[in-house]
């Protein structure tokens, strides 16, 4: 029996919420001359003009997220990403301290050994509930990809700083504390975090040239601006009550703890705020909102990719399960037509030749190689790594290695049909499965280059 509770602000979040505010950081500023759009706000949010070095078309995944060198502003992505770091600390050291009923953990359990445990046993496929694996973690990849993006980085460099903190930050830093880390998180968090996050960003930018009116209504701008990005509309609430910037950049984010108790499990998501404060500058001497358009930008969320289809199996005996249809999802990163990697996932009802039914899993993480890309139809090589499992449990899951060959058909430069087949051999039980796929793939924002 499960209990879920909806988002709850209770002593946990409260600390947190109050914890979050005792961190102190600073936003440095630009030094480059451009020109300003937009009008004066009290806000923790600004967007920087860039420089773009003109070897970046030649080479446009190189990451400047280290050594800025177009214009962005690297101190403020490091002041607030020390923020973070500090309050994730925070929040680690204050879940130690918690008592059993709190966390769900036996008394005997160290908090660091569990962490420990949790990272050498990860990462696997978690069944965590679908909104929070799917729009939560979602929104937090937004969140940390508008902390680089809001700093005048390019998206591909905001997508390389969404994946290291929600790798190491989030995955394999606080999360890791209370469950093993995910494998679809891993994936699913900076991919969709970048998509949404620029969405949100281009958004925000639009409705406040707009003088944050939407269809003419400053109601209606206020609350999208609001739910774009929460964390900064209260911070900038605080800065006009206050009559200053006293909160110069804030980020937030949902939890998720499933507690234990008897027969009954309380599922609780928190929300979690953070509110670094400081400075004495007075409304009309803030920074204006600044950004510059980079339609030339060689690498955009048009290289990710979304994927829906199905399949049929074929088993190996020794599983003693029957063949019959599923359905299969992709997500992943269309680097050039050439070169792909994408994540799969295949779920199904199954039937075991004994009459019962078992629950059929297949993931795994492929790279593509691509053939006749001036073409629209373009054969393709394809193979990876993954795992095969039964019933939703981890003691019945299975390594496999596979490869196969597919047919690539660009129908849009957002849409394209894709079918191929894959065979999976697994060393571990010596089986050889085949699976044949078909899917419609959908690629965002600009779809592929025109130049390509």
């Amino acid at each position: 029996m499960t209990r879920f509770l909806p988002i709850s602000f209770r002593w946990l979040a409260t600390w947190l919420t109050v914890a979050g505010t005792l961190i102190a950081s600073s936003v440095h500023g630009q030094t480059n001359s451009y020109t300003d759009t937009g009008r004066p706000w009290p806000t923790n949010s600004y967007w920087t003009a860039l420089q773009i070095d003109p070897t970046l078309y030649g080479t446009p995944y190189q990451v400047s997220l280290f050594k800025p060198k177009n214009g962005e502003d690297g101190a403020r992505v490091w002041s607030q990403t020390k923020s973070m770091l500090f309050y994730g600390a925070g929040v680690a050291l204050f879940l130690a301290a918690l008592p059993e009923s709190a966390t769900g953990w036996e008394t005997e359990d160290n908090i660091f050994e569990k962490w420990v445990e949790n990272v050498k046993a990860g990462p696997v496929w978690d069944h965590d509930n679908w909104a929070y694996n799917y729009i939560g973690h979602a929104y937090v990849g937004g969140v940390y990809y508008q902390v680089a993006r809001k700093s005048g980085y390019r998206q591909w460099d905001s997508f390389v700083y969404t994946t290291l903190m929600s790798t190491f930050y989030w995955e394999y830093g606080i999360e890791a504390f209370a469950e093993v880390p995910s494998i679809q998180d891993l994936v699913y968090t900076p991919l969709i975090g970048w998509v949404y996050g620029e969405w949100a960003y281009r958004t925000e930018i639009g409705i406040r040239d707009r003088n944050n009116k939407v269809a003419g209504s400053k109601i209606l701008g206020e609350t999208s601006l609001f739910f774009l990005d929460p964390i900064d509309s209260l911070g900038r609430g605080v800065n006009r009550l206050v009559g200053r910037r006293w909160i110069k950049s804030g980020y937030g984010y949902f939890t998720y703890m499933a507690t234990p108790d008897g027969e009954v499990t309380d599922h609780t998501v928190y929300l979690n705020m953070n509110f670094p404060i400081g400075g004495s500058n007075p409304p009309e001497e803030e920074r204006k909102i600044r950004h510059l358009e980079l339609q030339d930008d060689p690498i955009d969320t048009g290289i990710v990719g979304f994927s829906i289809g199905g399949g049929h199996t074929f088993l190996d005996k020794k599983w003693n399960v029957e063949d019959d249809f599923y359905t299969k999802v992709y997500l992943g990163l269309y680097f050039t037509p050439r070169f792909s990697a994408r994540l799969g996932y295949a779920w199904a009802d199954l039937a075991r030749k004994s009459g019962e039914t078992v629950i059929y899993e297949n993931y795994s993480l492929d790279a593509q190689y691509y053939l006749n890309t001036k073409r629209k139809l373009r054969p393709f090589i394809t193979a990876g790594f993954g795992e095969q499992m039964w019933d939703e449990d981890l003691e019945q899951k299975t390594f496999q290695l596979n490869a196969g060959l597919g047919l690539h058909w660009r129908i849009h430069r957002k849409w394209a049909l894709q079918a191929d087949w894959v065979n999976y051999y697994s060393s571990e039980l010596d089986t050889y499965d085949q699976n044949i796929n078909a899917s419609l793939t959908y690629r965002f924002g600009q779809g592929e280059h025109a130049d390509w």
